[in-house]
């Protein structure tokens, strides 16, 4: 039992920093580490990884907003897109034979953090300023349609491609791109999360508790942080956590096999 808690807590603190940093997805964390070292079911450890999104994302988002990093407008808009392209990527992936895309959502993680080293999002780009309401709504529509397509075919990324799109495309800048991704993945966790426990059934409720409330402190712990800290220096912490959380991910999942 003291192993689980320990092996809980690794994966909520995990989970927690990446989400708060990052508006990474804690089931990118939580799921390979339960899998590996507990051999949890994987569809029971996903569902355990995305209960423990639904509040850190959520107290997190909360964070961002208070401190006037959130787009709450466009992040409804782009929500609404994501939730309903996911199940058409969904449905796509059923039918249509598909490719390993494992690691996607690690590679992922990965180079956006030697992004965020290498090349700071420190203020809103020209074309996120220049564009009327009516254009930011049509490119919310656009990008959420891609990223819950992808999110829905390959079943990964969901966070780390909402955090590509909304500051290389959209062109945030990091703050409001992470607090407008975590307010995102808050609801769309919650959908996921009903749907596993509904189908799955009842999950294993310690491992549930210790992963909601460490992923939940550590979350807002590092939404704190990132909320006060200079942009430059939370473009570089931001990218040192999420290179270690892909190196880390990786080397979980080379382990497993």
């Amino acid at each position: 039992m003291l192993f689980k808690i320990l092996i809980c807590i690794i994966a909520g603190v995990g989970a927690g920093l990446g989400t708060g940093f990052a508006g990474m997805s804690a089931a990118a964390v939580i799921s390979p580490v339960l899998i590996t070292f507990l051999d949890m079911d994987s569809y029971m450890a996903v569902g355990i990884a995305l209960a423990s999104d639904v509040l850190a994302s959520a107290v997190s988002a909360y964070t961002y907003g208070k401190n006037k990093n959130l787009d709450i407008k466009n992040g409804l808009i782009m929500m609404a897109s994501v939730l309903c392209f996911t199940m058409v990527g969904s449905y796509v992936a059923s039918i249509v034979p598909r490719t390993t895309m494992g690691n996607f959502s690690v590679f992922m993680t990965f180079l956006l953090g030697v992004k965020f080293i290498v090349k700071p999002v420190t203020e809103p780009k020209k074309r996120f300023q220049t564009a009327t309401a009516k254009q930011k709504a049509i490119r919310s529509v656009l990008c959420g349609a891609m990223v819950g397509f992808i999110c829905g075919f390959i079943g990964a990324g969901g966070g780390m491609m909402m955090l590509l799109v909304l500051t290389s495309v959209l062109g945030y800048e990091l703050k409001t791109a992470v607090g407008t991704s975590v307010f995102i993945m808050s609801v769309t966790a919650l959908t996921g999360c009903v749907s596993h426990f509904a189908i799955g059934g009842k999950p294993d409720t310690l491992a549930l508790v210790v992963c909601v409330i460490s992923t939940l402190v550590f979350a807002q712990v590092a939404a704190l942080f990132a909320n006060k800290a200079k942009p430059k220096t939370l473009n570089r912490v931001t990218g040192v956590i999420l290179v270690i959380l892909g190196i880390a991910i990786f080397s979980v999942k080379f382990f497993a096999k």
